[in-house]
């Protein structure tokens, strides 16, 4: 480097689980729900998604990255970044989340930002997502929603496993 050149660094760290503060871009922000136990601290839905927040913080797996909302627990976007040796590779693949009023009782909505494209049997170019594990697929009870141990951690990794893998 010659005397007076700055040195750019090119590379970029994002946070894995990041909270922030404007859901004005997630595809659910308008959708009519009881905010009520999002907002009451003392709720069983707003202790349970501050559990789910904790277990995406420590928990999440290379290549998904979560985004939460403070004044909007009930929303999340997950960015999943295709894995080598899939057709997906390096490719990111952004889903908008929403936890309904009953959560966990009901498993939430996930929507695909497909941008008119479907590259997947599973993704729709209308952001439908087809997966058992959200009852948006038949499946045995089983791969079906619990509302014992289903989390959202579970609904992103199966998504990477199971729809953005090397056999589409």
């Amino acid at each position: 480097m010659e005397s007076g050149e700055i040195k750019m660094s090119t590379s970029v760290e994002f946070k894995r689980f990041d909270v922030v503060l404007d859901p004005s871009d997630h595809h659910y922000v308008n959708s009519k729900v009881n905010r009520d136990c999002f907002t009451n601290e003392n709720s069983g839905v707003h202790r349970k998604i501050m559990r789910e927040w904790k277990i995406l913080q420590e928990g999440l797996p290379e290549l998904i990255y979560v985004r939460v909302y403070e004044d909007r627990i009930d929303l999340i976007r997950a960015v999943i970044v295709g894995a080598p040796g899939t057709p997906y590779h390096d490719g990111l693949f952004f889903f908008d989340i929403q936890l309904p009023s009953n959560y966990p009782y009901q498993p939430p909505k996930v929507y695909y930002h497909s941008h008119g494209i479907r590259l997947n049997p599973n993704l729709y170019t209308r952001g439908f997502v087809c997966l058992s594990l959200i009852n948006t697929w038949d499946g045995n009870k089983k791969e079906r929603w619990d509302t014992s141990s289903s989390t959202i951690l579970q609904v992103l990794v199966s998504i990477q496993g199971l729809v953005l893998n090397e056999r589409p």
